[in-house]
């Protein structure tokens, strides 16, 4: 049996710079605050101290690696939100699915130097790697025995690991699938921006005229997706509905979009051809807007030829760019906005640049409508979509 688009979003949980929950973190997005700074969990020999945003006040437990504690966080948060207990998930088939990109694996450098130096280092940072899985260990804490996936596919993992999970949901692989994506901070992957010239030495600009690249973050986000049949035995309400997504790769360039944005292009179109849904029933874009001078020209030109006219925003100025988590914490962002009915300003954001197709909102704005797209463009030419809206849009 399949079920058709839409999706049930039936719980949503959120931790980042902007807050431990998603409460706090929407809070943070619409009173325009940010502080991001230079890393105190690790150091660099680097002459700038390149700021990022780090999750402050957590500290993850000795047997894991931070990014599945931190995925983990998010999804004790989202069972909750949904009303689902442990008995409740054991009469169930749940499926988890994560997207990450580093996933903490490269946080084991002194391991690395003993090893080379033919000395005979301790196992245990290797064998706290292989039991940090992030999709393995939240299926493990709570006993789960569906489809289990880790989705890494650059920064659009944690949006394509919503929209795998909404296959199993759609296909009647599984009754319920948690969802989201998690990443955290780390020396190599802070280095390794740096290399690429791609980071800003100040707070990051999306789509700014002086924008200068971007700034890291971490965290994680999950959503909790519902078959209908599953939702309606619980009679358990849906915050939201995924209606469509689309997922194209342009493989034009290791880092860079393709200038015409047609793997961008692509992938609007198949997210709105899931449900039918026409462009004018928009309300507002979540876009990716890293702040790199690429990524912003490419997603502002596809935006104002294919929604022209529709309000976007970035919020990485408020999260710093997350990665692997990027994708589903800006989905959860999504979600609650279109709950109030507005979007936050776009932080950073101060001067237009002439040769973009638009400009984001400079402060808290009000939308109408039941639908919002939320976009993630990768490393590789890899773009990924997703449609989200009430039931009422399908």
């Amino acid at each position: 049996m399949t079920h058709p688009w839409p999706i049930a979003i039936t719980g949503l949980g959120c931790i980042c710079a902007a807050g431990t929950n998603l409460d706090d973190c929407m809070e943070t997005l619409y009173s325009g605050r940010r502080a991001p700074a230079a890393p105190t969990r690790f150091t660099s020999s680097h002459p700038t101290r390149y700021p990022v945003f780090e999750v402050s006040g957590f500290n993850e437990p000795p047997e894991l690696l931070r990014t599945s504690a931190l995925g983990l966080h998010a999804v004790r948060d989202a069972l909750a939100d949904a009303g689902l207990d442990l008995e409740t998930l054991r009469g169930l088939r749940v499926g988890v699915c994560v997207g990450t990109t580093v996933g903490s694996a490269m946080n084991n450098e002194q391991f690395c130097r003993d090893y080379r130096a033919g000395l005979d280092p301790d196992l245990e940072p290797i064998e706290r790697i292989m039991r940090s899985n992030p999709a393995a260990v939240i299926a493990r804490e709570f006993g789960l025995t569906g489809p289990c996936q880790t989705v890494v596919n650059a920064c659009a993992s944690g949006t394509d690991a919503v929209g795998l999970a909404a296959s199993w949901i759609r296909g009647g692989v599984c009754d319920v699938a948690i969802a989201g994506g998690a990443d955290e901070l780390g020396r190599i992957t802070y280095n390794g921006f740096i290399s690429l010239m791609i980071t800003d030495d100040s707070p990051c600009k999306p789509f700014d005229r002086n924008r200068k690249g971007l700034n890291l973050g971490e965290g994680a986000a999950m959503l909790v997706l519902e078959s209908e049949e599953t939702r309606t035995k619980r009679r358990s309400r849906a915050r939201s509905y995924l209606l469509g997504y689309g997922s194209a790769c342009d493989a034009h360039h290791l880092t860079a979009p393709k200038p015409d944005g047609e793997g961008l292009r692509y992938a609007i179109a198949e997210a709105f051809s899931c449900c039918g849904i026409s462009a004018e029933a928009v309300s507002f874009v979540n876009a990716h807007g890293t702040g790199t001078p690429d990524n912003d020209r490419v997603e502002s030109l596809v935006l104002a030829d294919l929604l022209p006219g529709v309000p976007f925003l970035s919020t990485k100025g408020y999260t710093g760019h997350t990665l692997g988590a990027a994708g589903a914490i800006e989905a959860v962002f999504t979600i609650a906005c279109l709950e109030r009915g507005m979007i936050p300003g776009s932080a950073g954001f101060s001067t237009p640049d002439p040769d973009l197709g638009g400009t984001p909102v400079e402060g808290s704005t009000k939308v109408e409508g039941m639908v919002a797209l939320s976009e993630s463009l990768a490393f590789g030419g890899n773009n990924s979509v997703i449609l989200l809206g009430t039931r009422g849009a399908a």
